[in-house]
Order: structure tokens, then sequence, then C-alpha cells
């Protein structure tokens, strides 16, 4: 095993400014990125180099449960790669033992180059999906027999059958909606028979009648069941299923994967929760990594609660809070942390300060427009200034690290048509795969071809890898310069235009490389769906923008009924729209512009607000009641004045945290115990039961029921924490000065085991050890 090295700072570690890019791909280069393709660590040890702290401490905690808080922009990614990698290089992880789970292609395709670019190839990098099917097809035959059904990729079609069967007319987004529905169902593992009785106790807003949404629900199953097929949710059940009922392959799998590494914790489902367990068995090698103020997938039954109750389900575990913002410039994380100040609710409870590590950028842009084509126009021309090269007198952002945001995909056409009218190259995230455009399809084609020896040119054999693929591209339409305006013409040199900027990067990167290996690169990229940097200006839903970064980020449409959505009812419903922004936010390095529409259109009236989320942070705007974060981790405890006298006094408290897990507390009980009603108790029994005794005895000198001396909860958490000093008493829920003044000496020296004089022979005095048959608590309120 090999040396902790966790405290060594070698020249050139986050110390001496030697911090690696936090979101940096070692796999997919993009252009200059730094860290692309850099040299594979030496050694274990060299794995740690680079890391902060807080990174280093994740990666050297090998062992037990561990719980990583990761703010936005704080390297989550790079945390747990080395881990993995710091692990296999030490030789405490064997790479096939390994499983590293999270929720998209491209994080695992990226999360897989990280580790193989670390010395760490051969661990498995999967989405829960993925890793779910690949364990069905192995054990069917086993478990089942036969071949595993055949997988519905798209399941709408198979809906809108079930609606007719049902007699029920469905729109196009009503047949969307209702497909939502029967996904949430099934990832929160609910049967058609329950749905309208869950969905009315999840508040949730069905589209259509709860108990017809029901029998769709029914008819759909049945349906496929009668041609023996199966969706993408089913995949994840039938694994749980074969888990659960056959021990035997349930032993197989954990053999095979002893350490396991969650990514993106805050979006599991019960049902992906279920699965996880089922993976772990009774062990806890688990890294989980998460943030609750990212949680914005509520609707496909995403919670942030097996985040939030880790300790709870695992009370040893590590937890490591990364609060260093690398992404983003001092003036974008004060926005951040703003929003987060105004939140509410249990995911806020748990809200992360961050810290932001870059130097000072340009202040947040405010602007309000008279209509929506005014702030799509708007928001072009100052795009078209942005990426001006400077010495024209632009700001020289590439078009590639440009991106506008909006709240819904139909606020696209817009910005779709103000950027082509200004010139503007963009590409619309969330259309078509990159990989699965027919230019992207031929070219590959035609690249492996040429890399076989098939080129049509004999002249280029010997040439380097550029200009072999500039070559290739260029029968098929790419040229140096791009054609004028935009449409397919455009969009069609665009694609071939990245796939030339890659293998430059890639033969810049990779010397002695030749064309099969950019080849070979290629076909992972494209299994992992991880695109290459198409060079122009993203336009995607908040949704779609999760996990992604650009340099200068538009937040467009930011009005009341638009952000928060008009829909979004609840508290919590509200809070995850706070959440969406915060995200929004988040994706900025250096530039941010935050606009909004008066009317809708041109003449209109101006009766629209900005969003309510802004109040306080935009200039001109009203503040709103604000609540502090609490510095690192944003904790917030209640104190007392220090000394052990009994004039101790107790300041307000802010929210108060199990002192075993950490989940902030709203039943009264559980705050007088300071600790949830299920995690472990380190109760005092001989302690307990003198307290006992002595309040029995002051409640009979008072004439009042016990629980007016203090109740039971009390008596339970003052037992628990045996405190030594007055100010340790003051901390505990229940006892309020007047308490402490009274019987604070007595319960000091009961918890100290020394014994007590008579209550008799104290009556009438004023001590702390004595009690009057007037009482001022005797009609407390405390229950």
């Amino acid at each position: 095993m090999a040396v902790d090295n966790r405290h060594r700072a070698p020249q050139g570690t986050w110390q001496h400014g030697g911090v690696t890019a936090a979101t940096s791909s070692t796999l997919f280069p993009q252009g200059s990125a730094p860290g692309a393709y850099a040299a594979t660590p030496r050694d274990a040890d060299a794995v740690l180099d680079g890391l902060d702290p807080e990174q280093r401490e994740v990666a050297t905690s090998l062992h037990g449960a561990v719980c990583v808080l990761a703010g936005a922009g704080t390297g989550k990614t790079r945390a747990i790669t080395h881990r993995i990698a710091y692990g296999v290089r030490a030789g405490m992880l064997q790479p096939a033992s390994v499983l590293a789970v999270t929720f998209t292609n491209r994080a695992a395709g990226e999360m897989r180059g990280r580790l193989r670019q670390l010395g760490a190839g051969g661990v498995q990098a999967r989405t829960f999906h993925s890793a779910a099917l690949r364990q069905l097809q192995y054990f069917w035959p086993k478990a089942v027999g036969g071949e595993v059904p055949r997988l519905v990729e798209r399941k709408v079609q198979l809906v809108a059958e079930a609606a007719a069967r049902c007699r029920v007319r469905l729109d196009r987004n009503e047949l969307r909606d209702v497909t939502g529905e029967i996904e949430w169902s099934k990832v929160t593992q609910t049967v058609p028979e329950d749905y309208p009785a869950v969905a009315a106790k999840s508040g949730r807003e069905a589209p259509r009648d709860a108990a017809e949404i029901g029998r769709i629900y029914a008819t759909y199953e049945q349906l496929k069941r009668d041609r023996g097929v199966i969706d993408f949710e089913d995949v994840l059940l039938l694994t749980v299923g074969v888990l659960q009922e056959r021990h035997d392959i349930a032993d197989q799998v954990r053999r095979q994967y002893q350490h396991f590494v969650v990514d993106e914790y805050q979006d599991v489902s019960p049902l992906q929760q279920r699965l996880l367990e089922l993976w772990l068995g009774d062990r806890d090698s688990l890294c989980v990594v998460g943030d609750a103020s990212q949680t914005i997938y509520s609707f496909t039954g995403a919670t942030p609660d097996h985040l939030l109750n880790f300790r709870t389900r695992h009370p040893g575990a590590t937890v490591v809070k990364l609060i260093r913002d690398y992404r983003s410039t001092p003036q974008v994380v004060h926005l951040a942390n703003g929003l987060l100040s105004q939140a509410r609710g249990r995911a806020a409870e748990h809200r992360l300060e961050l810290v932001s590590q870059r130097e000072a950028g340009p202040d947040p842009v405010y602007a309000a427009y008279a209509d929506e084509p005014a702030e799509a126009e708007g928001t072009a021309r100052r795009i078209r200034e942005l990426i001006t090269p400077v010495e024209q007198g632009g700001g020289g952002v590439p078009a590639s690290q440009i991106a506008v945001l909006y709240r819904v995909n139909a606020q696209s056409e817009l910005y779709e048509q103000a950027l082509a009218d200004a010139q503007v190259p963009y590409q619309l995230r969330g259309a078509e795969r990159f990989f699965e455009r027919p230019e992207v399809r031929e070219a590959g084609l035609l690249l492996r071809g040429a890399a076989r020896g098939k080129s049509a040119d004999p002249a280029l054999v010997d040439a380097d890898i550029p200009s072999q693929v500039r070559a290739v591209l260029g029968t098929r339409g790419w040229t140096p310069e791009p054609p004028a305006g935009s449409g397919a013409v455009r969009d069609r040199w665009e694609s071939l235009a990245a796939l030339v900027r890659l293998a430059d990067d890639f033969a810049g990167s990779r010397p002695g490389a030749t064309l099969s290996d950019l080849v070979a690169e290629l076909d992972e990229r494209a299994a992992a769906q991880h695109a290459p940097t198409v060079e122009g200006v993203t336009l995607a839903s908040l949704h779609a923008a999760k996990g992604l970064e650009w340099d200068a980020v538009f937040l467009v449409g930011l009005t009341e009924g638009m952000v928060p959505i008009t829909y979004a009812k609840t508290d919590e419903q509200i809070e995850e729209e706070r959440r969406l922004l915060y995200v929004g936010v988040t994706r900025a390095r250096h530039h941010l512009t935050l606009s909004w529409a008066l009317s809708r259109a041109p003449g209109g009236r101006a009766s629209r607000r900005p969003t309510r989320f802004l109040n306080g942070l935009r200039p001109g705007s009203q503040a709103v009641g604000a609540r502090s974060l609490g510095g690192a981790g944003g904790i917030e405890r209640g104190t007392a004045a220090p000394g052990g006298g009994g004039a101790a006094v107790r300041r307000r408290r802010g929210p108060v945290h199990c002192r075993v897990c950490g989940r902030a507390l709203t039943d009264a009980g559980e705050m007088k115990l300071m600790r949830c009603e299920g995690c472990p108790s380190e109760l005092d029994e001989a302690v307990h039961e003198r307290l006992r005794d002595w309040r029995a005895e002051q409640a009979g000198l008072l004439g009042q029921p016990a629980y007016c001396v203090f109740t039971d909860k009390t008596l339970l958490a003052i037992a628990e924490a045996v405190p030594e000093t007055a100010s340790e008493l003051a901390r505990i829920a229940g006892v309020g000065r007047r308490k402490l003044d009274r019987f604070g000496a007595d319960v000091l020296a009961l918890c100290a085991g020394r014994e007590l004089p008579s209550a008799v022979d104290g009556e009438g005095d004023d001590g702390a050890g004595g009690s009057h048959s007037g009482d001022p608590w005797q009609n407390s309120t405390e229950k």
C-alpha cells in the first residue's frame, strides 16, 4: 500500500498556483483548453499534484463511505477521477473492481477519458442505464432464459396507441406530458393503480385526469407485454428484480464490483438508489458527489434526499465540501451566492458558499428591453461585439465559447433568426446529435477508408494527420474559409470544420499518432456522444446547459411567468426554479448578461416584471430578506456566551442540524435531541435515570407535571450530550435562560455524577438548586 501523502505540497500544486483548470477535459481537446492530453502522471503521488486540499482529501480517502458536497465549478469530476486513479496507481483498487456511474453518456465518456489519461484504464464508467443493461443482458439467460426483450427507444408512439385504446385524445403536448408522467411513475416505483393517489400526495400537476393517466399507463404496460418489448425504465426495474430475487447473481455482481463512485448524486431517483443499494450489499465502499443547489430534475423523479440523508445511512462517512470555484470570476460567483442566500427549503439549508479562485472580471450586465424581438436583436448585437477580434475593437471571444440560455425551447426561434441576421453562426443543443449528422457519418467512413490506405490521393500517405483530414474532407465541402450566410450549407461546413479542428488538436498532443489513431478516437467519442466543439454560439435551455460552461453566457427571457415558470405553484417548485437560474448563472466563466422584455410583441403594453429571483441583486431593485450562507458549507449553528457561569445567554439560532448526520432538522422533538430519530444515540443511561428521579422530585415540589421542569426529549438530549459547562447546557433546545439559572447547577452536578442535597433542604433558596411554588414556568408551553 502506498504511503499517504495527502499533506505533501510539492512545487506546482495549488499552493504555488499550479492548480489545473478544474473542468477541462483531458480526453477531448477543446482547442487550447488547459490540461488537454496532459502527460500521464509518473506514479500514484504524481496523481495528487495540482489538487487543492479538499480535492486531495477526496482523492486519498479511499476507505469507507465518502460524501463530496461540490459547488458549481469546484472540480468535482477532477476530484473523483483523481481519487480512482490514485487508488489504482497506489495498488489499493483493482481497475476492474471499480464502477463509476453518472447520468449522461457524455459525462461517462469524459470520465473514462480522464481515467485513461491518468493511467487508470480498465475502470468502468457508465450511466446507470448502461451499467444495468450490460448486467441484464449477461444474466438474463441464467435468470429468465432466452434473450433480453427488445428495447423501445421512443416510448411516445406506444403511449399514443395506449391512449387511443383508452379512447382518450391527446394533443402533441399532452402526449409528451403523459409520457413524462409514466416515466416518473416507473422511476418512483409507482404502479398504474396507485398513480392517482401517489401523484396527488406528491403534489404533481397531472396534464389530464389522474385516473385517466393511470388507465393509459396500465394499457401501455400491457402493450409492451403483448409485444415482448421493454422501455428505458424497465432496464432498471428488471435489473433490480433480478438482483433482489437471485442472491447468487447479486453475489456475483458484488464480487465483480467492490468500489462505487456516483456523480451528480443529487439527481438519483428512488429506483436508481435501490439499484445502487443492491450493488453495494452490506458494504460501504461508496463515494458520492453532488450539490443539492443544482437539483433541477425533480420532474423526472430525481431527489436530493439521498444526498442530504447520506450520513444517516452511513454514520461513519467522511464528508468533504468543495467550495473553491475555479470556473467563474468573483463577480459571477457573488451573484450566484446572492441567489442562494434568498433560497428556502431543505436543499437551501445545505447550500455552499462558493469562493472564486479567478481574477476579477466585468460585473454582470442587466438589460431590460421593450419587447421580445428587441431583446433577441440586442443579444445578437452584443454577441457580435464579443466575437469581433480584439484588434478590431471587439471582445475576441470565440463563438463556441458563448451561450444563450432560456427557460423553454420555444424561445429559441427568435434568437436563431436574430443571430442569423447578425451573421453569427450558432448551434442548437438538444437538436440532432453531432455524430448522427449525415455529413459527419459520411466523413467518418471516408476517414476510415483513408486510414486503411484507400485514400484517393497517394501523395497524402506520408502527410501529417491534419493534412490528410483536410484533403479527405475537402472532397465533401470543407474549405479553409466558411461559406457566407447561414442555413444548411453553413451547418454542414461547421460540422466538417469541427472535425478539422479536432484533428489539429489531436496531432499536436499525440506526436507519432496515425490517422487510424484519430479514427479510433472518433469512434470512442461517438460511443460517448461527446461531440467536438462546433464554432458557433450555443442556443440551449437551462436544463440542457447543466454540466457545461462558456466564457460568456446570456440568460434571456427572465420575466415572472417564465422564471419562475407559470406552472410552478408550490414553494418547492418555486425553489427549483431558483436553482435552475443558479445553474444558468454558474455556467458563465467571465461575461454574464441577464435580460428580460417588458412586453411580448412590439407596441404591446409594458406589463411584464423581471424575475423575483433578482430582487435585491440587480441595480434599482428592492432587497429581500437574505440568509447568510454561513461560510464553508453554509452551516449555521446556535451559540452561547462563553464561560461556565449561570448567566450564559443563548443567541438566536440558525437552522438546527443533526449532530450525527448533519441533516437540517424540522421536527421539534428531533431539534431538541439535535439528531434524527433514526440516528444512533449516545445515551448515558445512568445520567438519564438520575435526571428522571430529580425531575420527578422537582415536579412534586412545584405541584406541576414533570414536563414543566424539562420535557422527556430535553431530558434525553441532556443525557446524550452530558454537558460539563453552562454554555454546553445552554446549547440544548428546551434549556432557556430562566431554566438554566434555576436548574443549571443541579443538572450539571447530576451529569458529573455528584450527589445533590435534598430539594426540601433548599426550599425557599434563591440559588440554582431550589424551586419556588410560584415558579414562573408553571404555565410553560414547552411540550
